[in-house]
């Protein structure tokens, strides 16, 4: 076997740039890529053509042999000659005509989509391949939408043509239909997501007519775009015309190409070309496409596949196709492979086309750097980027970890973006949570090798320079999955890659034999190296539990922690579904929460998200690195958001970019900047483990409505902070309607029209339903679309298949979450029973968490506090004591023979503390006044410090306590009757409601015992009508404390 190329010719050509292209396959599952793949590598003359189609060389794993699907994205670097005459065609710069291709097959699979995106990441163009049988679908719209959205220009090829000829049995014009629809489908999918003709890239709409689409059979190793037929009939009219120099043909055959597509006819009477359907006799003429492209073609197939010796010789001769002698004894299927892979071969249309459309390192670059790249957009990283300078600092993304020979280690595949990287190179290697400046996540290590993917093999290479993939030896302890690999003392991380599926399906994992544990952890290490999806968690119970994206990714990262990286038996549980927790409505009142030392209280409420911010969020469309004004503008024009609490974000959460936004709707609060990053630490914590079962929360939306905050900065310190905003914004989700949401795929399901109604059945049984239902034009085939929860998914293909007869073929992918129907909290409901299981399998005590642990009270309803707050602003040198902050800990407050808990008694509050806290006051107010953030003001000079000082003391049990009593100069006390009482309370919205009986017989003969016992005390009090209207309550108090306690008239 002749290998076409050299590792030394490879690397002679690295250093051209311009003649570069790093290109991947993508696709739906089964649409033909690896079969595809065939036909490069053989014109590479890595494989033998005869079996092209069936080696499917890059899938180098036994089960992806076995399974006849690709699981993992493997590379392959291609050297290959252009003609002088098809040098004429490419438009950028080029440099000699040789041409490094550095192809990555993906997987098809969503399961696997997570190696597309790796594998999209660091290449430039993408050949996307669709069968022209079933069309574009689910997937193919879901790997296009990710290659655009990483700025990669696509090229599409048109599989399995020998399908549409052979089983179908389209007509020609039938089957232009088919092409035309598949190119108008992917048009409109680059036009939904792409930037538009203005945007960076230009246009990158395919089209026939300018070659940037293939038809073809992988299967079968042929395959052209209208460039070929172009070329021969350019050939056949210029035979009279004599020599013409590549450029001069070039331009005839551009024009030849675009009278072989869309609405051009031809005559063959005169054999001219017209813009009409009908000659001037009005008789009907074939379209160019049909008659001068496909009829050839189907000529051949006719009189192959139905023995018509003659015809074939015929054809043959007339078509210049020379077969070898052992071809020429075949027939049928075997003799019209060997006749199309000679007349068409796949290899030569599809390099081509790859070689002249997509763009170069030098090209792509320039566009995609901004994207790539998370520092200024002028460093010397970024410039070396853009213009992918091999002089500059070394810039490198490691994509993923390919697992080598020797067990546990790795090689990190990625690609240089600028610089060089070398053997022995000592580099700055930065893990995805490296910030500049800081060392976390940071490593100074020499490179150990650099080698060259060649897809099943790896062939060692010195140095490669920028605009190249590569693989390293060495780097992979230092990295788990992705990183940055630079020489640049000052360069941030490239960007961190989204993903288009989530790992929502999870199963728990345990050795068989506990001695084995060891090898278990290092074993799920190495799997989490390996999977740029996979995650793999310890739960605080101690369970180790893997999180991939399907069914079929579980069951291929089981096999192989099992037989690679653990290299033990395993048992595994059942495998369950990854849940959010979110809100359905506003939090029905403003929560409070104190810290530990009754210091500081945080006041704050939340909401649901608006539909379609999430996702906007998920997308990348919102961020957190978002320019502030242009996000605010977004927030306020798309989902009506108040512009000033838009500018006013303080995080996004979990982990500083998920769906749920934490704002600043306070107003004039001391203190507020300097506990904001305690808050956020709390908010991440919050969002990260939620109230209901420790789950992700999901579209909600937290905002700290006030802060009451210690004036010394060390009694509001994190350790008082962050617990408090944890609790506060539990609170505020028990308040707000919790529920869960769960993941739901998107199922594709192709089928005959018969068994249809069988789908539906099982759709039925599994909480599915279908939204659209569709004929396959030209087929008999059928698509229906439907949603399907994750959770019902488990065994769905053996169900749909058996109910089938086997003919009906589902592809899931990740579409959204939706809210599961049912209150958590009523334990008839199925997300009570997640829940229920949920926190049993995370090891958390049983039932969700009591509001009353998260939210603290003030315990009033005769207008105290209000009082108070109004009094505090307009007194000077006034600070305020709350009874409410010696409340002692729920779990020390005794229940009374009634029942009921007993808050409002006077054990209830550490009495002592309060008297201790006014004895503070009277001993210093100055020292006190300032230390509580009071500014003490001068009003009158001859007294020096010893000014004007108030202390106000609000509480509902101040005179029952004769020591604290006794402290006070004035005395005043609300009184309200009954029934105002009985209803402001029935108004407030507390925490947990009262039951039914506990105002009449707890509440109202408590506040009456403690009025008795003040009254027979013989304390002295101003008391005052409650049922007055609050302006006339102020001025009475405001008026007596002015003329009584200040003595001024």
């Amino acid at each position: 076997m002749q290998v076409n190329f050299t590792v030394d010719q490879i690397r002679g050509i690295m250093d051209k740039k311009a003649n570069i292209r790093n290109m991947s396959v993508i696709a739906h599952v089964d649409h033909g890529k690896s079969t595809l793949t065939d036909s490069l590598v053989c014109k590479a003359g890595i494989i033998a053509s005869a079996r092209a189609g069936e080696t499917r060389f890059t899938d180098t794993r036994k089960d992806e042999q076995e399974r006849c699907i690709t699981i993992k994205s493997t590379a392959i670097s291609l050297f290959y000659e252009l003609s002088e005459n098809d040098l004429a065609f490419i438009k950028h710069s080029k440099d000699g005509s040789g041409f490094l291709i550095n192809l990555i097959d993906s997987p098809g699979h969503v399961d696997f989509s997570s190696e597309v995106t790796a594998a999209l990441r660091v290449t430039d163009g993408a050949l996307v391949v669709v069968d022209c049988v079933s069309g574009v679908c689910v997937q193919t719209e879901t790997v296009l939408r990710q290659a655009i959205a990483e700025r990669i220009r696509p090229v599409l090829m048109m599989n399995k043509m020998d399908r549409a000829l052979l089983e179908l049995q389209l007509e020609p014009e039938g089957l232009y239909q088919t092409f035309q629809r598949i190119v108008e489908n992917v048009n409109v999918i680059i036009s939904t997501y792409g930037e538009g003709e203005c945007g960076p890239m230009g246009n990158i709409m395919i089209d026939p007519i300018l070659g940037t689409v293939g038809f073809g059979s992988g299967l079968h190793g042929w395959a052209f775009t209208l460039k070929q037929f172009a070329e021969m009939y350019v050939a056949k009219f210029a035979k009279a015309e004599g020599k013409q120099s590549p450029a001069e043909r070039a331009k005839k055959v551009e024009d030849m190409m675009k009278k072989l597509w869309g609405d051009r006819y031809f005559d063959p009477a005169n054999g001219k070309f017209s813009k009409t359907a009908t000659n001037d006799k009005g008789k009907k003429l074939p379209r160019t496409f049909c008659q001068l492209i496909l009829d050839p073609i189907f000529k051949v197939f006719d009189a192959i596949m139905n023995f018509k010796k003659e015809e074939t010789a015929k054809l043959i001769e007339k078509l210049e196709i020379k077969l070898d002698s052992e071809d020429k004894d075949k027939e049928g299927k075997q003799l019209l492979k060997a006749v199309m892979r000679r007349w068409l071969p796949a290899g030569d249309a599809l390099l081509q086309m790859i070689t002249i459309h997509l763009p170069s390192p030098v090209t792509a670059q320039k566009y995609r750097c901004e994207l790539l790249y998370e520092g200024p957009p002028d460093d010397e990283a970024a410039m070396g980027i853009k213009s992918c300078d091999p002089k500059a600092p070394l810039m490198m993304y490691i994509s993923k970890m390919v697992p080598t020979t020797d067990k546990g280690r790795f090689y990190a595949f990625g690609r240089v973006f600028s610089g060089c990287v070398s053997t022995g190179l000592k580099v700055r290697i930065m893990g995805p949570n490296f910030s500049p400046g800081k060392k976390e996540d940071l490593y100074l290590k020499p490179i150990q090798r650099t080698i060259l993917m060649m897809g099943r093999y790896v062939e060692p290479i010195e140095d490669v320079p920028c605009g190249n993939i590569v693989g390293l030896v060495g780097v992979d302890q230092f990295l788990v999955k992705t990183g940055t690999i630079t020489t640049f003392e000052h360069a941030h991380n490239m960007r961190v890659m989204k993903f288009s599926v989530s790992p929502v399906v999870r199963v728990a994992v345990e050795a068989k034999n506990p001695a084995d544990l060891p090898k278990l952890v290092e074993g799920l290490k190495r799997l989490a190296k390996s999977d740029p999806m996979v995650q793999c968690i310890i739960e605080e119970s101690g369970e180790h539990i893997i999180a991939g994206a399907g069914e079929l990714h579980l069951e291929i990262c089981l096999k192989d922690l099992e037989e690679d990286h653990a290299c033990i038996p395993i048992k595994k549980s059942d495998p369950v579904v990854s849940y959010r927790e979110t809100v359905s409505e506003e939090s029905n009142q403003l929560c409070l929460s104190k810290s530990p030392n009754k210091h500081n209280r945080l006041y704050m409420k939340c909401r649901p998200f608006p539909d379609g911010l999430a996702e906007d969020i998920d997308k990348g469309d919102v961020s957190s690195r978002q320019e502030l004004k242009t996000r605010a503008r977004y927030l306020a024009e798309k989902y009506e958001w108040d512009v000033t609490e838009a500018r006013k974000i303080w995080c996004f959460g979990p982990d500083g970019t998920g769906p749920n936004i934490l704002t600043d709707v306070t107003k004039g609060v001391q203190y507020l900047n300097e506990i904001k990053d305690s808050v956020v630490a709390g908010f991440q914590w919050a969002t990260k483990e939620g109230v209901l079962c420790e789950e992700n929360l999901r579209g909600v939306r937290f905002d700290v409505h006030d802060v009451t905050l210690h004036a010394d900065a060390i009694h509001r310190g994190g350790g008082q902070i962050i617990p408090t905003a944890r609790r506060v914004l539990y609170a505020c989700a028990l308040t707000a309607q919790p529920r869960l949401m769960e993941p739901i795929y998107l199922v594709e399901i192709q089928c005959p029209e018969q068994v249809v109604g069988g789908i539906y059945g099982v759709l039925n049984r599994k909480r599915g339903h279908v939204f659209e239902e569709s004929q396959v034009a030209g087929t008999p085939m059928f698509i229906v679309k439907a949603y399907l929860p994750v959770n019902e998914s488990f065994g769905f293909t053996a169900d749909l298949r058996s109910n089938t007869g086997g003919q009906a073929f589902p592809q899931c992918v990740f579409d959204h979450w939706q809210i599961l129907p049912g209150d958590p909290f009523d334990n008839t409901t199925r997300p009570f029973q997640v829940v229920a299981e949920t926190r049993k399998r995370k090891g958390l005590k049983e039932g969700i968490s009591a509001l009353d642990n998260f939210l603290d009270k003030l315990v009033t309803n005769g207008g105290k506090t209000t009082l108070t707050k109004r009094l505090l602003a307009s007194l000077p040198n006034c600070c305020v004591v709350h009874q409410d902050d010696f409340f002692k800990l729920p779990e020390h407050i005794e229940v009374g023979e009634d029942g009921f808990k007993q808050w409002d008694v006077i054990t209830s509050i550490d009495m002592e503390a309060m008297v201790n806290t006014v004895t503070a006051w009277i001993e210093n107010p100055a020292k006190f006044a300032r230390s509580h953030g009071v500014t003490v003001c001068r009003l009158n000079e001859e007294h020096g410090e010893n000014d004007i000082q108030i202390l106000i003391l609000e509480g509902f049990l101040l005179y029952n306590h004769k020591p604290l009593a006794d402290m006070c100069a004035q005395r005043f006390y609300l009184t309200i009757p009954y029934e105002e009482c009985k209803h402001r309370r029935s108004g407030r919205d507390y925490p947990i409601p009262d039951p039914p009986g506990l105002f009449d017989g707890h509440v109202w003969p408590m506040y009456l015992k403690h009025r008795c016992e003040m009254e027979e005390s013989g304390v002295s009090v101003v008391s005052i009508d409650g049922l007055l209207s609050k302006d006339d309550i102020f001025n009475q108090v405001y008026t007596n404390i002015w003329n009584k306690i200040l003595n001024f008239s």
